[in-house]
C-alpha cells in the first residue's frame, strides 16, 4: 500500500513538473491588428507550434503600442509594420536585429458614390489632396499604429494638414475604424489584408490602389537581452528564425482569404 502511494505521488509530481514545463513553452508576441484580424496568425501559428513545440500568444495592438509594450519588456518578440520606427528601435538599443518578413499594401476605401472622385486619381498624393479639397469625411485610426503613421505621411506628401470636422481621429483599431467609416460613409485608408477580411462593408468600396508609395512592409525584431534579460530570448529567436525560413515563408504565402493572397513573403 505504501509503495503504491509513493508511486502515485511520484507520478503526480512528475506530471506536475511536466505540465509546468509545458506551460512555459510560449512566447508573448506584440504585433499589429492587421496580422491578427486578417486571420494570418490563426493560419501560421499552429504550423510554428507543430515545428517547435512553442506557443505564440499574440497581443494585437497598433504598432506604436506594440513598440511601447516591447520597450517595457512586456513582450518577448515584435512583429510590426513601420520600418523607420523599427530601425530607430534597433538604434536605440531595444532590439538587436530587424528583418523583413513579408509585405502587402495599403488601399483607400470610400463610399461607392466617391464624392472626392479619388478613383480617377493618378497617385496617392492626388487622392489624398482630393479628399481634403472636397472636405469629404475621412475616418483616421488616430492610434499611432503603423497604418496611422503611414496615413499621416501621405497627408504630408499631399501638402495637407488634415483638420476640421471632415477629419475624424478615432483612436481605434483597423476593424473598428472600418466599421465607423461604413456607418459614416467616410473615406479611410486600410491595409489590404484587413479590408479583404472585413465583412461589414455596407456602401464602402475599394476606390484607389496600386501606387508604389502604398507599399506596406512588415518586420520581425529580436529584442535586446541586455535591456531585458528576463525575456524568453531563445524561444523568441526560434520564432524569428522560423518566420525567415523556407517553411515560415511558405506558410505566409499559403495564407488566403476568399482565394486571395494577403501577405507576400520577402525575407532576405
Amino acid at each position: 500500500m505504501k509503495k503504491s502511494l509513493n508511486l502515485l505521488l511520484a507520478g503526480v509530481t512528475s506530471l506536475g513538473l511536466s505540465l509546468g514545463a509545458y506551460a512555459e513553452d510560449y512566447i508573448t508576441l506584440a504585433s499589429t491588428t492587421s496580422t491578427e484580424n486578417s486571420g494570418l496568425f490563426a493560419s501560421i501559428l499552429p504550423k510554428f507550434e507543430d515545428a517547435t513545440g512553442i506557443q505564440v500568444r499574440v497581443v494585437a495592438v497598433g504598432t506604436g503600442q506594440a513598440f511601447e509594450i516591447a520597450r517595457r519588456g512586456d513582450a518577448d518578440s515584435l512583429l510590426v509594420h513601420d520600418t523607420t520606427g523599427e530601425e530607430r528601435f534597433v538604434e536605440n538599443g531595444f532590439a538587436t536585429e530587424r528583418a523583413d518578413v513579408m509585405y502587402n499594401d495599403f488601399v483607400l476605401i470610400g463610399p461607392a458614390g466617391d464624392p472626392a472622385n479619388i478613383s480617377q486619381a493618378q497617385s496617392a498624393r492626388e487622392a489624398f489632396a482630393a479628399i481634403a479639397e472636397a472636405e469629404a469625411p475621412f475616418a483616421s485610426r488616430g492610434d499611432d499604429s503603423g497604418t496611422n503613421r503611414a496615413e499621416l505621411r501621405h497627408w504630408k506628401h499631399a501638402g495637407v494638414d488634415p483638420d476640421g470636422d471632415w477629419y475624424r481621429e478615432l483612436g481605434s483599431g483597423m476593424g473598428p475604424t472600418l466599421n465607423t467609416a461604413a456607418a459614416m460613409g467616410a473615406y479611410v485608408m486600410s491595409d489590404r489584408a484587413t479590408w479583404v477580411a472585413f465583412g461589414n462593408r455596407q456602401d464602402l468600396k475599394l476606390l484607389f490602389e496600386g501606387d508604389k508609395v502604398l507599399f506596406n512592409q512588415y518586420g520581425s525584431l529580436l529584442l535586446s537581452s541586455e535591456k531585458h534579460p528576463h525575456l524568453k530570448h531563445e524561444m523568441a529567436s526560434k520564432w524569428h528564425s522560423w518566420l525567415l525560413s523556407a517553411e515560415g515563408q511558405q506558410a505566409i504565402s499559403d495564407f488566403r482569404v476568399s482565394g486571395q493572397q494577403l501577405f507576400f513573403p520577402n525575407a532576405k
